[in-house]
Parts: C-alpha cells; sequence; structure tokens
C-alpha cells in the first residue's frame, strides 16, 4: 500500500483488448489486483469457518459407542464447531473441493497480474524493470532479461494436482509474487510517454455530455472528431475549435482543457475511480480492512 501511495502520481495508459483505452494512475492498477486479493483473503477465511469442524468422534461411519467427550476435544484442538453427522463427517470431501476451486481462483488473479507485468517489462513497453532476484539472463542472448518469476506464475494456475501439492504451489506464489511487486522498478517517463492524445477521445463524449448532449449522440460526435482528425493527419488535441464546431456547436474554447492527463484521470471521482482522491481511498481501505485481520 505504501507503493500505491508513494507512486499516485504516476501516469500511464490503461489497456482493453491489448488497445490504449484510457489514461489512469500506476497505483489504480496495483489497487485492481490488490482488491481481488483481499477477495481471495476473504474468501479463504470464509472458508476456514466451514471446514474447521471436528470429526473426531464419528468412528467409521456410526459414531464413537465410548461416550467420549466430542465438545471437550473440540475445545482442545481448537474447532469452530464438531461435525453434525457421523457419516457424513468421514465421508465429506468438501474442504478438498473448496480449498481447490479457491487455490484456482486465486491463482487466476495472480496469473493476471502476472500477465500484465510480463507485457509491461518489454522493451516495447519499459514499463517497468524487475528485480534481478526475479528475472533470469537468456542461455543465448545476452540482451534479453526474462520474467521468468511471473512466466511460473502463470504456468502454475493452471496445475491441478492433489490438495497438499495445491497447498504448497501457492504458498510459493503468492511468496513469488510479492517479491516481484515490491522490487519491481516503474519506468515514469515511459508510462507518460505511451500516453496519446487518442486516449482522450472519451473523454470528448463526456464534455459534450455535461453540455447536455446525450451520450450516444456524444459518442458520435466523439467518433467524428477522431475521423477528422485522421482524415488530417493530426492528433485530436491538435483540431482548431473551428474544426470542433463545424462538427458540433456546442465545442467551445475550454475545450482545451481536455488535453491534459491530469485532468482526464481527475475527472473520475466517483467511488473506485482513478481519480487522486479516489486511489488514496482505496488504499486506506485496504489498509483498514488489512488491519482488521491483524486484530483478529
Amino acid at each position: 500500500m505504501n507503493q500505491s501511495i508513494r507512486e499516485v502520481d504516476i501516469l500511464f495508459p490503461g489497456y482493453t483488448h491489448m488497445q490504449r483505452a484510457q489514461p489512469i494512475r500506476w497505483s489504480h492498477w496495483i489497487l485492481s489486483h490488490a482488491v481481488a486479493l483481499c477477495r481471495d483473503a476473504e474468501r479463504l477465511g470464509e472458508i476456514q469457518k466451514r471446514i474447521n469442524v471436528l470429526p473426531l468422534g464419528s468412528g467409521a461411519i456410526a459414531g464413537n459407542p465410548l461416550g467420549i467427550d466430542r465438545e471437550l476435544l473440540r475445545k482442545e484442538l481448537k474447532f469452530d464447531s464438531m461435525s453434525l453427522n457421523s457419516m457424513d463427517a468421514t465421508s465429506e470431501r468438501d474442504f478438498i473441493a473448496e480449498f481447490l476451486f479457491w487455490a484456482s481462483l486465486c491463482m487466476t488473479h495472480l496469473s493476471k497480474m502476472s500477465e500484465d507485468l510480463i507485457i509491461y517489462s518489454t522493451k516495447e513497453f519499459s514499463f517497468v524493470t524487475l528485480s534481478d532476484s526475479y528475472s533470469t539472463g537468456s542461455s543465448l542472448m545476452p540482451q534479453k532479461k526474462n520474467p521468468d518469476s511471473l512466466e511460473l506464475i502463470r504456468s502454475k494456475a493452471g496445475h491441478k494436482e492433489a490438495m497438499f501439492d495445491v497447498y504448497d504451489t501457492i504458498c510459493a506464489v503468492l511468496q513469488v509474487a510479492s517479491g516481484v511487486i515490491s522490487t519491481l522498478q516503474i519506468n515514469k517517463e515511459a508510462m507518460e510517454k505511451a500516453l496519446s492524445p487518442d486516449m482522450l477521445a472519451t473523454d470528448i463524449a463526456y464534455y459534450l455530455v455535461r453540455k447536455g448532449m446525450p451520450f450516444r449522440q456524444a459518442h458520435g460526435i466523439s467518433g467524428k472528431v477522431v475521423q477528422l482528425a485522421e482524415t488530417k493527419g493530426l492528433a485530436i488535441n491538435k483540431l482548431s475549435l473551428e474544426d470542433l464546431k463545424s462538427i458540433s456547436p456546442l465545442f467551445a474554447s475550454d475545450v482545451s482543457k481536455l488535453w491534459n492527463y491530469t485532468n482526464s484521470v481527475e475527472q473520475y471521482t466517483a467511488a473506485g475511480g482513478t481519480a487522486k482522491s479516489c486511489v488514496v481511498a482505496q488504499v486506506e481501505q485496504i489498509r483498514n480492512w488489512m488491519k482488521s485481520r491483524k486484530d483478529h
């Protein structure tokens, strides 16, 4: 969380379908994965409540005839409850299925994060640099720095074997993922350089909506602005006010405020957005969540 606050002012492109979409904060990307892992932690706690059930005293299937105090056993062994039915207790395997599902989902979240970082660490992007501790050199090409740690995390996401093996795997993967994130270095210049005016096309639509135009119509007008810029061989922020007015009379001199990436991200002030105040609020919420878990 300290990393999210420390790097909160760094902007870079958000991607959908592997295409540049809208400017966002780097911290917003970090938090998008942090909140998924928070859900995973909560899910694991919920599973624990259901599976922390004492089966002792169930015998083979019929129960125990020797009058043992199962409640005493439960307290001594620190189980939350004891099994209600002896036959169910000796035959159910819900705890395995639930844990494997949880591990699969958690691994999917970590795989998603890893794929982003693999892409961001390529020469084509150069957004982040992985620590040498979590990458390797090529056996043939000395200039390469391979994100092996992240690739191994992704390879393990589809790894479905026995429960103890999955437990060992996810413990190792979480440790590696934590190490990668805490040691990688970001390239602020490359991130900011990757921002481009075409990513502000949606902001044009929002501008017109604020002027009273229905979004469906504003979306079409925004597309015409992009098309005009392409026809003229210009970036959309280089179109003149007259060019814009030729498409819609709602454009005015204040349209110049759109061509600022910080202004763009700062408009997303609804809870959960990428505005700085929202990102800081997300960090605080996750900090409080982490503190509450430590307290318990």
